[in-house]
Order: C-alpha cells, then sequence, then structure tokens
C-alpha cells in the first residue's frame, strides 16, 4: 500500500493536516538537516545552521504578512495557552513602566468574549490580574440564539473598551465554537458605515499605541491579517495552519518588548524569564532550546506557501472551501436534516460547525465518513455535533470529497 493510499483525509481542529510533500522532506532532515549530517532533533540550536534556518523562517513569515519593522517576530513553546498568561504579565509590565503612579485599580485589562478560547483567557486574566480591573468590552453570548451559548461576533455598539487599559484581548477566530471575525481590512463598506462582524478597529481607544492583543491560532497563515501594524502582540500555536504542535509564533510590536525586571521595581507582578518577550528577543529565540523539529517542518510549509503564491493564494483557495461546505450545510438545513451552529454573518472559514438532526443521524453521518477515509469531524465535547476544519493543508478537492459525501447523505434520508 502506497503511502498516499493509506492516508486519511485529515478534517480535525488539531493538531490538523501538514501537506503529504512536506512531510516526505521533513523524513530527510530527521536523517540529515541542511547536509550537516545530523538530524534536525539532534543539531545543537545554537549551530549556525540551524539559526540561520531560523531566520529564514521568520523571513518568510515577515514577507508573507508584510509584518512591519516596527515589530518583532519570536519563536517559543507553551501554546496560545501559555500566551493568555504572557500577554497579561509583559502588557501589565509594559503599562507599569509608562504609568508609575496608577493605582492597582486603575489598570485594567478588556477582554472581548466570542467563544471558547476567548473565555479561557478571560478566565486567566482573571487569575493574574490581582486587584487590577478586568472588563469585559463585548459578549457574544448576549446576542446568541440562546442567550448563553457563543454562536456570534456582538455587534459593534456593544464594545466597551477602557479608557486606557494594559491590553485589549480577542480571539480572531474560535476554533470550538466556529465563529470569526469577519475578514475585512478596512471594516468599512460602500456606503461608509463599518460592517457588523469585523473587529471594531474604528470603537478602539485613541491617541496611543493601542495595546491590541490578537489569537490567532487557528486562522494564522489562512489569509492576511487586517490592520497587523496596529497590534501590539498577535500570536499563534503552529498546529492548525504551520506545523506540528509545540511552536508559538509571536508578532511583537517592539514598544511591548520591556524590561520586566524594571517593571517589578516598581511594583509590577514579576514574570518568569522564558515568558518574558524581552528574553525572547534578547536570546533570538533560542535563549533555551526552542521547538526545532516544530521550527524545521514549519519552514518547510512556509517554503510551500510561498511557492504557492502566499497567504493570498490561501485566501482565494479557503474562500472556495468554506463555501462548498457552507452551500452544502444549507442544502441540509433546507431538508430539516442539518443544522448550523452559528449565526449568519459570523461562520468561520476554519471551522464548520453542525449537528445532525435525527436519532442516530449524526452517529451514521461519523460512520459513512470514517468509511470513506474522512476523520476528525466529531465536534469538541462541550459543542457537540459535527465540525469540519478547513486549515490550509486541507485540498480543494478533499473539500469537494466531503461536501459530495454530505449531499449524499442529505439524498439518503
Amino acid at each position: 500500500m502506497s503511502t498516499e493510499s493509506s492516508r486519511v483525509i485529515n478534517f480535525g481542529a488539531g493538531p490538523s493536516a501538514l501537506p503529504d510533500s512536506v512531510l516526505e522532506e521533513a523524513t530527510k532532515g530527521l536523517l540529515n538537516f541542511d547536509n550537516t549530517g545530523i538530524g534536525i532533533a539532534e543539531i545543537s540550536h545554537r549551530s549556525p545552521e540551524f539559526t540561520s534556518y531560523l531566520s529564514t523562517v521568520e523571513a518568510l513569515i515577515r514577507s508573507q504578512l508584510s509584518v512591519p519593522s516596527t515589530h518583532s517576530i519570536l519563536f517559543t513553546q507553551g501554546g496560545g495557552t501559555a500566551q493568555f498568561s504572557a500577554v497579561v504579565l509583559n502588557l501589565l509590565a509594559r503599562h507599569w513602566l509608562l504609568f508609575p503612579d496608577l493605582k492597582d485599580e486603575q489598570r485594567g485589562l478588556d477582554y472581548v468574549l466570542t467563544g471558547t478560547w476567548s473565555k479561557s483567557a478571560h478566565q486567566e486574566g482573571l487569575r493574574l490580574a490581582g486587584r487590577h480591573q478586568v472588563n469585559v468590552a463585548a459578549d457574544g453570548r448576549i446576542y446568541s440564539k440562546d442567550s448563553k451559548s457563543f454562536d456570534i461576533i456582538p455587534p459593534h455598539e456593544s464594545f466597551k473598551f477602557s479608557e486606557n487599559p494594559a491590553l485589549i484581548y480577542y480571539c480572531e477566530n474560535e476554533t470550538v465554537n466556529g465563529v470569526q471575525f469577519k475578514h475585512d481590512t478596512e471594516s468599512v463598506g460602500s456606503e461608509g458605515k463599518h460592517i457588523e462582524g469585523t473587529f471594531p478597529f474604528h470603537l478602539l481607544p485613541q491617541g496611543t499605541l493601542v495595546p491590541l492583543v490578537g489569537d490567532y491560532s487557528s486562522s494564522f497563515m489562512s489569509r492576511p491579517i487586517p490592520r497587523l501594524a496596529d497590534h501590539a502582540v498577535i500570536y499563534a500555536g503552529a498546529q492548525k495552519n504551520i506545523g506540528p504542535a509545540g511552536l508559538t509564533i509571536l508578532i511583537v510590536r517592539n514598544d511591548c518588548i520591556v524590561d520586566v525586571d524594571a517593571a517589578a521595581a516598581l511594583g509590577a507582578q514579576p514574570v518568569p524569564l522564558t515568558m518574558a518577550y524581552k528574553t525572547l528577543a534578547d536570546g533570538k529565540s533560542v535563549y533555551n532550546t526552542p521547538p526545532m523539529l516544530s521550527i524545521y517542518i514549519s519552514g518547510l510549509v512556509l517554503k510551500r506557501n510561498a511557492e504557492l503564491g502566499g497567504v493570498q493564494y490561501y485566501e482565494a483557495v479557503n474562500r472556495r472551501k468554506m463555501q462548498k461546505v457552507y452551500d452544502a450545510l444549507r442544502e441540509g438545513e433546507e431538508k430539516g436534516l442539518f443544522r448550523g451552529h452559528v449565526q449568519h454573518g459570523s461562520e468561520s472559514w476554519m471551522n464548520v460547525v453542525f449537528v445532525i438532526l435525527g436519532d442516530g443521524k449524526e452517529k451514521a453521518f461519523l460512520k459513512g465518513a470514517e468509511e470513506r477515509g474522512m476523520t476528525g469531524i466529531k465536534g469538541h465535547r462541550s459543542v457537540g455535533g459535527i465540525r469540519v476544519s478547513l486549515y490550509n493543508a486541507v485540498t480543494e478537492e478533499q473539500t469537494d470529497k466531503l461536501v459530495a459525501y454530505m449531499r449524499e447523505f442529505i439524498a439518503s434520508q
């Protein structure tokens, strides 16, 4: 049996699919990285060959996302979850340095709640905030169909940002719930009105370098990032669109790379060394051993992306993939067989979440998918139903096979 014929189609939410050609190339590097005679899992992280490769990976990200010189690209461990803590500690330290005379209760953290991951980030903010204020700038649950689920991006009028927060956090795509901010770089329609469902950049505090934090873990490199330069921090775990689990990519505005020990001397909470952005920046992401295999494979993916046309290429492909799946979902809804979880206008390109109505029909759908070589479509335990993840490595041909099966299943009921 060939490698290709033995591999299933992976629609899993993460760790997710990787291109076959990249995996084949990666096996060579496991034995002999860059003609060193040493495998990537064995070579020193401070060797000239690896540090040169790391610079190449950084350059590939910078060029494809048009990252300006005002921002540094850093590589670390711990996934997006570790950044729930790191952004709080680093940006509170920055706030102490900028405003040393404020009282604790005058420092605040703003969170936009749109799903499971932003809720988790908010909970970690509450843990670490101490006497600082934690503000919910907007909460999608208020506008949900049942007033308790996450199924919509809240309307612009509901956003209430603090005047001078230490950070403003949002999650661009909610993997579990299938909710995503609309992709519109200007967020203004033809009539000059701000488009609902986009992030309300126009409502952010004015006149300062806004401490905006974007969690892009499940949509990074799938399409351009709107107003990237206006963010203080963008971070993403690699295991959705870039590479294997273990690597976290940070894009940090340089004014947010601060001396956390100087801030601690003023009263800020001490920051663990490996969580401090200054440690990562000063150490050129090799202060300690980074996840080298994940970085290596991510670099291979990014090289392939560049050859295909970068994020502009994937934006076009992902738009087609998403539209095909949602078209089939709507057909199932018209038949009373499927029900989408997310309200119209807030649907994710990356994670399509829906339920199958009728006793035993979800089980039958999952069984049929498995028989056809499709895996990873069972919904998250907290939401249930079906979740189809359409990350970059899921091809349009593979998506077409899923859509054909969805329509076959609809017709058979």
